[in-house]
């Protein structure tokens, strides 16, 4: 039976601001391709439209259905995004020199986006299910197995940004419940080692990104190109910015990937610092609310859950504005609620609706 006490405890203001950034991540995305020449770049911001619509259901979906239920499944959710990383090797789309799509019937969508909420939601039932021992590092392994499982997938798509997103966020949800630093002194150990072996393992570009980042005019106009544009626009934007369509770095296609990766710099260039600001700002609304959440739970797999997807959106945010700043290489993570992309437009409103559910039903248990 539906529990009245829901409503009242929905965070209307919550949803307000989430729908507000999906719509400014819109504007952006026309304005960014209001001079392009292609019928399909002209049109992006109508796909993302949809995506929105997609993702206020799927929102809807996530806030409907209790997180208990949810977390019930979690292990068979998991496993079939480990199972869609292992098809997307097989049969996936290629693009942008990268196979990281898998397509069905007219949709194509990207495992690795749902393979973050996944792992999410797996550390949370799992370190619930063994609260006995969370403290004990024997605990640890089975999650660390298992997010090196998800990592090596992900980068033999490849997809390096992704790939490091997910143990970010293994990582944040392990030392949030009490893993001390030592205890990751191995594995940090074993990374060192390992380096020259992951270096030749690496793509031509990624490598080149790498280097290009330690010495910012090795390749001005190969690998440095996409970062030295993005500066520009940035700085070009000063304070106040251009104005909406009045964004000529974007606009004309200096700045490539402007609907995506670098939507960031698009913002700067329009809206200004004062723009930027607001729009962090209001992430660091979001982020903090979601923790906020996660303290006030007495369900642990709850608290856990909405720590981990805070988690999840704070370091996506931290590296997606660090790269279009010049601050950490280019590796490909979007901008949550802004960038163009269906898959993870609707992984983000799925997560923002889980926090939505919670905080409705903290009373419940």
């Amino acid at each position: 039976m539906f529990d009245r006490r829901l409503v009242t405890h929905f965070d209307w203001w919550f949803a307000v601001v989430i729908l507000g950034m999906a719509t400014l991540g819109v504007l952006s995305i026309y304005s960014a391709n209001a001079l392009a020449v292609s019928a399909f770049r002209k049109t992006l911001h109508l796909r993302q439209m949809t995506w929105v619509g997609v993702g206020l259901a799927g929102l809807t979906l996530a806030c409907l259905v209790s997180y208990r239920t949810l977390g019930r499944f979690a292990y068979p959710i998991f496993g079939l995004t480990v199972v869609l990383l292992v098809l997307v090797l097989v049969i996936g789309k290629a693009g942008l020199g990268a196979h990281r799509w898998i397509r069905i019937g007219g949709i194509a969508f990207q495992p690795s986006e749902f393979a973050k909420l996944g792992l999410v939601l797996f550390l949370a039932r799992y370190f619930d299910d063994h609260r006995e021992t969370l403290h004990e590092p024997r605990t640890m392994l089975v999650p660390a197995a298992l997010t090196a499982l998800c990592m090596v997938l992900v980068l033999k798509q490849p997809d390096l940004g992704t790939g490091l997103l997910l143990l970010a966020i293994a990582l944040s949800v392990m030392l949030m419940l009490g893993l001390h630093w030592r205890y990751l002194a191995p594995f940090v150990l074993t990374g060192v080692a390992l380096t020259p072996l992951l270096w030749m393992l690496l793509k031509d570009y990624q490598r080149r990104r790498i280097l290009v980042f330690l010495s910012p005019d090795l390749d001005p106009l190969g690998a440095g190109y996409h970062i030295a544009q993005s500066k520009i626009a940035v700085g070009s934007g000063g304070a106040f910015g251009k104005g909406w369509l009045a964004a000529s770095q974007s606009q004309l296609n200096f700045l490539p990937l402007n609907h995506t990766d670098f939507i960031f710099a698009v913002l700067a260039e329009q809206w200004g610092f004062l723009g930027c600001f607001f729009v962090l700002l209001t992430y660091f609304y979001l982020i903090t609310k979601g923790f906020q959440i996660a303290r006030e739970c007495t369900d642990l797999f709850a608290a856990i859950l909405a720590a981990g997807i805070s988690s999840m959106l704070a370091i996506q945010v931290l590296l997606n504005t660090a790269m279009v700043l010049g601050m950490m290489p280019v590796v490909g993570i979007p901008l949550p609620l802004l960038s163009y992309g269906g898959s993870s437009l609707l992984v983000t409103m799925l997560s923002l609706g889980l926090l939505l559910n919670i905080h409705m039903r903290r009373f419940m248990y």
